[in-house]
């Protein structure tokens, strides 16, 4: 999960100089590690639904901590869909 997150995050965001491979798991993706913005965190939350079929609620405080990193990501995504399935 957490590479194809890094795919996506790179195609999604049109990222250049920037490879699936060098993103950190674990590096904050908003400020001091990947840099990405408010429009970024827009973009990454629709292609997450598209992919995933997964949606976060516009106002959610726990975004930050859902958006804080791909792990903290693809964590929220799994646990999400696997709430979904024992639905």
């Amino acid at each position: 999960m957490e590479e194809k997150l890094k795919q996506m995050i790179v195609e999604t965001l049109a990222l250049e100089d920037i490879t699936p491979e060098s993103i950190d798991t674990d590096a904050p993706l908003f400020g001091e590690g990947l840099g990405l913005d408010s429009i970024d965190a827009l973009e990454l939350a629709l292609a997450v639904l598209s992919e995933f079929g997964v949606k976060t609620e516009e106002n959610d405080p726990k975004n930050r901590e859902y958006y804080y990193s791909v792990r903290t990501l693809a964590d929220f995504i799994r646990s999400r869909q696997a709430t979904r399935v024992t639905s």
